[in-house]
């Protein structure tokens, strides 16, 4: 079974190739536009409830700033701390701030802002961070030191890196306005200051030329919400924005084809996998591990990566990055629909069974579409339900779903913060766990020797797969268009990363 993408996605191509390119009205020379695949929320302009997923960071990366992040060609960049240091004994971490740094209303950065945002931070892996750590203190406004309760291997991958912890807010500004208040109007010490935010329509950002980095390059950026590719591409085309993520299959085909425009391949870290919510039920169908291999074996993984990614997805058979730190590579599943349907009969489900709900966030749909019509074609029948971003992500950390859940991550990090979200008790996406597995992740968490923890870690992902507590699907490749005007996108430039930054650097032609 191949999945296509129906009569209508074909008319919108055709027409959409028929018009070429042809500019709209002219953009104002020192602005740059992006449409974007999803519904922005204000949740992504608060550092503190970062979830586990890349989507806040094309947010935060213009807005805010961190202690330390991703830059180019260093994965921990001193950003607002220009250093720091470990004790010998690995208790105590000290931070020395950048001097001279301003949120965008004027005031400092300062050691109290650090303690503040770490205290305020409730987003994935809050757990781990706020039990592992005993105080932050500040001995002066341009240090902050953080004890902790015992040596923890992890912790500044956990703060720095797949968190947003670490990402600094005004802690005076904060008090004042609320937190309702802060996400209707962010600041932050970011390269760009929050200008309006048109819900569902567009977030507008001004460049803030205080920037301790540099001053952006661009003096205004949008992103335009434009949940439909096809009109993210016809939108490309008119000269309406510059870039366009997430095109894919056919209009990738018509995008490559055109001239004047670029397609844009980038293999991050986004995996992206198929969750058996109910695998603990021992009620549930998805209780055998028998029926969880029929539906891994049931799904046509390169097909799909042909027809929507053009190929440029890779398939690891996991849901930790392969350029992950503490990656174990499984041995991968063939696609099999006559041994799917003979797990199924061995299971007790000679004439497949009624699977319910397919959850998955809305802009995933090229993914659970085909999905589900592969599980539909070997007897799991299964519907489809997605729902927009944010709302999913929150109903997913909530515990709300049954049955399938589609669940991805582009988020940063290693082995060990994709299992803590993911799989290990406590998790905020993890629904049920295993003992075995549990047992194992707690030791490989105060394991110093990086080579037993290394052998852990990779224990932990083997029992992934024996277990089969999920269907992976692939390490994505995100398909962006960018037009005539664009000289640097900014995509790609950061090793991992999904979407556009150093916003700073970004540039038109001719600026």
């Amino acid at each position: 079974m191949r999945h296509v993408r129906g009569l209508f996605g074909s008319l919108l191509v055709l027409m959409i190739s028929l018009g070429g390119f042809s500019p709209g009205v002219a953009a104002p020379e020192d602005q740059l536009t992006w449409a974007v695949h999803i519904s922005l929320a204000p949740t992504w302009f608060d550092p503190a409830e970062t979830s586990g997923i890349i989507t806040p960071f094309m947010a935060l990366y213009a807005l805010h700033d961190s202690l330390v992040k991703p830059m180019p060609g260093n994965p921990m960049a001193p950003s607002l701390a220009e250093s720091w240091n470990m004790s010998p004994d690995g208790l105590v971490y000290e931070f020395v701030l950048r001097r001279g740094v301003k949120f965008h209303n004027g005031d400092p950065v300062t050691a109290e802002d650090v303690k503040f945002s770490f205290e305020r931070y409730r987003g994935v892996a809050h757990k781990p961070l706020k039990e592992n750590v005993t105080a932050v203190e500040t001995p002066d406004p341009g240090r902050v030191r953080i004890r902790l309760k015992r040596p923890w291997p992890d912790f500044l991958t956990f703060y720095l890196n797949a968190t947003g912890a670490a990402w600094i807010v005004p802690k005076k500004y904060v008090e004042k306005v609320g937190d309702d208040g802060f996400k209707k109007t962010p600041i932050g010490a970011g390269p760009y200051r929050f200008a309006s935010f048109n819900p569902g329509v567009e977030l507008v950002l001004e460049a803030f030329d205080q920037y301790w980095r540099k001053a952006p390059n661009v003096k205004r950026l949008i992103l335009k919400s434009i949940p439909d590719e096809a009109t993210r591409l016809a939108a490309l085309k008119r000269g309406e924005v510059d870039i366009a993520y997430a095109i894919r299959g056919a209009l990738a085909e018509e995008l490559r084809r055109s001239p004047g425009l670029t397609l844009k391949p980038n293999v991050g870290q986004a995996t992206q996998w198929v969750y058996f919510a109910d695998q603990w039920n021992p009620k549930s169908p998805w209780h055998d591990r028998r029926v969880r291999l029929a539906a891994t074996y049931a799904i046509d993984r390169p097909a799909m990566n042909q027809a929507e990614t053009l190929g440029f997805s890779k398939l690891t058979w996991s849901i930790i990055p392969s350029s992950f730190e503490f990656y174990w590579q499984p041995p991968g599943y063939r696609y099999d629909p006559a041994k799917a349907r003979q797990l199924l009969v061995e299971a007790g489900y000679p004439s497949g069974f009624d699977a319910g709900d397919y959850f998955c966030d809305a802009a995933g749909t090229f993914v659970g579409e085909p999905v589900v019509n592969y599980l539909n074609a070997v007897g799991i029948r299964a519907k489809l339900r997605p729902l927009e971003r944010a709302a999913f992500n929150k109903g997913n950390a909530e515990k709300k779903y049954k049955n399938l859940v589609q669940v991805g991550s582009g988020a940063f990090g290693n082995a060990a913060t994709r299992i803590e979200a993911f799989v290990a008790a406590g998790g905020t996406y993890v629904y049920g766990s295993y003992g075995d597995i549990d047992g194992l992740f707690l030791e490989q968490a105060n394991e110093m020797d990086p080579k037993r923890r290394s052998a852990i870690l990779e224990r932990i992902q083997q029992l992934i797969y024996d277990k089969a507590m999920v269907a992976p699907i692939w390490l994505l490749a995100g398909l962006s268009g960018i037009g005539p005007r664009v000289e640097e996108s900014g995509i790609g430039v950061i090793a991992g990363y999904a979407f556009s930054a150093p916003y700073e650097d970004v540039k038109l032609k001719g600026k």
